[in-house]
């Protein structure tokens, strides 16, 4: 069907108009490998490198900002700013400043996951995990090849299969059941859908998601004059939002393929964007209660998400405690944010999705790259030190999982002790889905990577 007769079919909106370069053609069918834990995994790739000593070691102010300014430097200024996901108490109000919360940073957001029903509580911690790679793109290949590839740099698709071609080719389940959510297209987030390999590529891959672009405000300023019910006369406000999106992409790496779907998904994906559009404009998007950062804006158009397709995997990627680079406050806010907006996630997928519950579904958390044991020069408004990601302390990193046959209040590894890669994920994943062996049997995977079950 030409695209002028599709568009007219459907009464297509620009929403909808412009997901079409990102549609992916439908799978094969390959037999299952082992027996399937669960029906669904998400994978949250948490928040944007992830200081280790602020996360899983629970330091806060103690070992964020110990070493560089001494009236900090003792226990009573540590605490837990991540009560989602991890279990231990907060910092105390009355010992140390509270930097972290909402406003000014002076009230923390209450969490969503008691400890009782925390990440930790009702899943596994692996607390002392490595990345093969101290950066974010490193990072990302890791994740999402199971591998790191020294050639392999910005700009550049993936030298290896990546998660989505797996679950895609073995499954046979089409585009519209895997998705990757970004939190932006730059930093060439968006090649990382599918690799370059003969033996998976395009066809494979995963459905492209950016909401803070696509409903941001570039998107939204091009909506708000592109409601496109007679395309023979108001083709040109879509067609101006399809190329914004396009050389985007193009100036992050490489022109996007000619991508398809079959006509069915294709309608459903456009009618969600639609109603995204719509909940957009009225503000009725689900989104976190308590913080209106990036990430949370992200969890919660992935949570529509997840409603309307019920995916049989869902990865997302965060970014915002990026600021670490520059603001050391501004961090510790994103960290606190970012933790609250996982719990709302889990917290929404088992209660607020009919079909999806805690039985079915394994979400895994894991931050991409660490950061460095010692500061940068630059200081904040409370002249704290900030934080890049170049040394060994920038592998150091967690892994939480919860849901389906995943152990409750298990935790392996500790400071002395580092039990997993994140290169683990790609098997993990594999092996709840029912695809461990053929996954583990293709080859690419990193030396040492193995699933995390297997270290449980």
């Amino acid at each position: 069907m030409k695209r002028r007769e599709f568009i007219k079919k459907i009464g297509l909106t620009a929403a909808g108009a412009i997901m079409s370069p990102y549609i992916l053609s439908k799978g094969r069918s390959f037999a299952r490998t082992n027996s399937a834990y669960a029906e669904h995994v998400v994978l949250v790739m948490f928040a944007g490198g992830v200081r280790h000593q602020e996360a899983a070691l629970q330091g806060y102010l103690h070992l964020g900002q110990g070493a560089n300014i001494p009236t900090l430097n003792n226990l009573n200024n540590g605490g837990n700013i991540m009560p989602n996901i991890f279990n231990g108490a907060a910092p105390d109000p009355l010992l140390t400043p509270i930097v972290y919360g909402t406003g000014s940073g002076t009230s923390p957001i209450p969490p969503i996951l008691l400890p009782s029903n925390s990440i930790q509580t009702k899943g596994t911690l692996f607390k002392e995990v490595r990345t093969y790679s101290g950066g974010h793109y490193g990072g990302w290949t890791n994740l999402l090849q199971g591998n790191s590839v020294s050639s392999q740099g910005l700009r550049q698709k993936p030298v290896y299969p990546t998660l989505f071609e797996y679950v895609r080719r073995e499954l046979g389940v089409p585009a519209s059941k895997v998705w990757f959510v970004g939190s932006g297209i730059g930093a060439s987030l968006p090649l990382l859908n599918y690799s370059e390999h003969p033996n998976y590529g395009s066809k494979y891959g995963a459905n492209f998601f950016a909401p803070s672009v696509t409903f941001g405000t570039p998107g939204k300023n091009w909506y708000e004059d592109a409601k496109v019910y007679h395309p023979d006369d108001e083709l040109a406000p879509m067609f101006k939002m399809k190329y914004f999106l396009d050389n985007s992409f193009a100036n992050v790496g490489k022109p996007l393929p000619d991508l398809r779907n079959t006509e069915a998904e294709k309608y459903e994906i456009s009618q969600f964007m639609k109603s995204m559009y719509t909940k957009t404009t009225s503000g009725t998007v689900v989104m976190p209660p308590g913080t209106s950062n990036g990430d949370a804006k992200t969890v919660g158009y992935t949570c529509e998400l997840i409603k309307q397709f019920k995916p049989t995997l869902t990865v997302l990627n965060l970014n915002a405690v990026d600021t670490c680079h520059s603001n050391y406050t501004e961090y510790l806010k994103a960290l606190h944010a970012a933790d609250h907006s996982v719990g709302f996630l889990w917290d929404y997928i088992t209660t607020q999705i009919p079909g999806m519950d805690a039985s079915n579904t394994v979400m895994i958390v894991t931050p991409e790259c660490g950061r460095d044991l010692n500061a940068n020069p630059i200081k904040d408004v409370n002249n704290y030190y900030a934080y890049d990601h170049s040394d060994a302390n920038s592998q150091r990193a967690f892994a939480s999982l919860i849901g389906g046959n995943v152990p409750a209040g298990l935790v392996k590894g500790d400071e002395l002790t580092q039990i997993g890669l994140t290169t683990n994920v790609v098997p993990t994943v594999a092996e709840i889905l029912g695809i461990k062996a053929s996954v583990m049997g293709a080859g690419f995977l990193a030396p040492g990577t193995q699933s995390f079950y297997d270290l449980m």
